[in-house]
């Protein structure tokens, strides 16, 4: 990194309209452009992919929107992703993701799009744990994809009745601790460029 603004995405491992994962992502956006990072929201369900198939890859390559989703990734510093739990583990469509975004492609180097990036974690569940079996799943990949996590990390149970009409968490000690995760991978970007 240079002097510029840390580039950072915020996404959610879910597609669900509604979703409280997405709520967060986006929250957490809000930290980090207050704290001066250039961030962009992706929405997965704006980037729909077919399940990973070795075949499919044989025949047709990587998906025009992995392609995109890929040159998002490789232009970014950091990350901030939210993820639903889904049977104590993550979702199906952030592994899809995560694995077509892993696979080489010509003119790539290998991990090019994760390799040397820093991330955060969040996750909002419905049930008492806040989805925590879930981000222990998503540190554990993003370590193989050589991605550093941050040791910060925020959880919100019971998300149903977690969030107002508009889409800030009722409590503000929760508010103010998903903010500050994307304060605190701001800050540690600009450290890594200075």
């Amino acid at each position: 990194m240079t002097d510029r603004a840390p580039r950072i995405l915020a996404f959610a491992g879910s597609t669900r309209t509604g979703s409280y994962n997405k709520k967060l992502a986006r929250i957490a956006a809000d930290g980090a452009r207050d704290a001066g990072a250039e961030v962009t929201y992706i929405d997965l369900r704006d980037y729909p992919l077919p399940v990973y198939d070795g075949d499919y890859e044989e025949e047709h390559g990587l998906p025009d929107n992995g392609r995109t989703l890929k040159d998002m990734f490789i232009a970014g510093d950091g990350f901030m992703i939210a993820s639903p739990e889904n049977n104590s583990s993550f979702s199906a469509v952030f592994k899809n993701t995560m694995d077509w975004l892993s696979r080489p492609v010509k003119g790539y180097p290998p991990y090019e799009c994760f390799d040397g990036k820093v991330a955060v974690l969040m996750a909002a569940s419905t049930g008492n744990f806040g989805g925590i079996r879930g981000l222990l799943d998503v540190r554990k990949m993003l370590a193989v994809l050589r991605v550093t996590v941050l040791p910060d990390q925020v959880l919100v149970p019971r998300a149903k009745d977690a969030f107002d009409d508009s889409d800030r968490l009722k409590d503000d000690r929760q508010q103010d601790a998903v903010r500050a995760l994307g304060r605190t991978l701001t800050d540690y970007l600009k450290r890594l460029g200075g």
